[in-house]
C-alpha cells in the first residue's frame, strides 16, 4: 500500500515547490534581481573572456606555426632558385669569355692573315725580373714547335722554346736572356733589343750607330735578321735615350707594345 501512495506524495511535493517559487518570484524586488544579475555577470563575464582569449591564442599559434612552415618552404625554394641562377650566371660568364677569346682570335687572324698560324690561350705564366715565360695550350699535335714566333694583337710576344704534345713554353721578349734584332721605323737603323732584370715592360736597345739619331716616340719593329722573327712586327716605342761618356755605349729604353700582365690570347706563327 505504501508503494501505491508514494507517487502521489512526490507529485504533491513538486506542486508545492513550484507554487512556492511562483510566489517568491511574484513578490521579489526587481532591483534585487538586477543586483543578482550584475553579480552573476561580474563573475561569469571574465571567465568567458578568459576562455575566448585562450581560444584565440591557440588559434593564433596554429596560424603562426603554419606560417612558419610556409616561410621555411618558400626559403628553400628561393635557395634552390638562387643556386640555379648562380649556375646560369657562371655559364654565361664562361660563354662571354669564350666569345671574347674567339673575337681576339678573329682579330689576330685578320691582322696576321699573311701567316699560317695557330691561336692559343695562356694557361700559365712566370713574368718576373729574372725569368719571363708563358705556357700556352697548344703543342706538337697542333703543329707548334720550338723556334716559332708568338704574337699578340699589339705586337711581338716572343718565341716558343719548347713544346709537348698539347702545350708549349714561350720565352717572352722581356726575359733577361732574350735578344731581338730590330730597327727604328723612322730611320731604318738597326739595333738590338734585350730584356732586362730591371723591368718586365721595357727593353734596352743597344748597338746604336754613333751617327744615328734616335728620338723618343720612335717605333721599333723586328728587322727580320736572325731567322727567328718575321720582319716588321711591332716591338714597342722609344721611351728615353740614355747618353754616356762613350757614344758607342749609349742606349735607348723601349717600352713594349704588349702588356704582358694583361695578356691572355696569342697567335703562334707556323711559317
Amino acid at each position: 500500500m505504501y508503494k501505491a501512495k508514494h507517487p502521489g506524495i512526490i507529485s504533491t511535493v513538486i506542486t508545492i515547490i513550484v507554487l512556492a517559487l511562483l510566489v517568491f518570484l511574484t513578490n521579489v524586488d526587481i532591483k534585487n534581481l538586477s543586483y543578482a544579475q550584475s553579480i552573476s555577470t561580474a563573475v561569469i563575464k571574465p571567465v568567458q573572456n578568459g576562455f575566448t582569449y585562450l581560444k584565440n591564442k591557440v588559434t593564433g599559434n596554429d596560424a603562426f606555426f603554419t606560417d612558419l612552415e610556409t616561410l621555411k618552404k618558400e626559403n628553400e625554394e628561393l635557395k634552390a632558385r638562387n643556386g640555379d641562377l648562380e649556375e646560369q650566371l657562371r655559364e654565361l660568364e664562361i660563354i662571354k669569355a669564350q666569345n671574347a677569346s674567339l673575337q681576339e682570335y678573329a682579330v689576330l687572324k685578320d691582322k696576321y692573315s699573311a701567316y699560317e698560324s695557330v691561336p692559343a690561350d695562356i694557361i700559365d705564366r712566370d713574368i718576373s725580373n729574372y725569368s719571363s715565360q708563358l705556357v700556352i695550350n697548344v703543342g706538337k699535335k697542333q703543329g707548334v714547335d720550338a723556334g716559332m714566333t708568338v704574337l699578340a694583337e699589339e705586337g711581338l710576344v716572343g718565341n716558343v722554346v719548347s713544346a709537348t704534345d698539347n702545350s708549349a713554353t714561350v720565352q717572352v721578349i722581356v726575359d733577361p736572356s732574350s735578344s731581338v734584332s730590330a730597327m727604328i721605323t723612322t730611320s731604318s737603323e738597326s739595333i738590338i733589343c734585350k730584356g732586362s732584370i730591371d723591368s718586365t715592360s721595357e727593353l734596352r736597345a743597344t748597338y746604336i750607330d754613333t751617327s744615328s739619331e734616335i728620338l723618343v716616340g720612335d717605333t721599333v719593329v723586328t728587322s727580320g735578321i736572325g731567322g727567328i722573327y718575321p720582319k716588321g712586327i711591332t716591338i714597342g716605342t722609344v721611351k728615353s735615350v740614355v747618353n754616356t761618356n762613350n757614344l758607342t755605349d749609349r742606349y735607348a729604353v723601349v717600352e713594349t707594345a704588349v702588356d704582358f700582365s694583361k695578356l691572355y690570347t696569342v697567335l703562334v706563327i707556323k711559317n
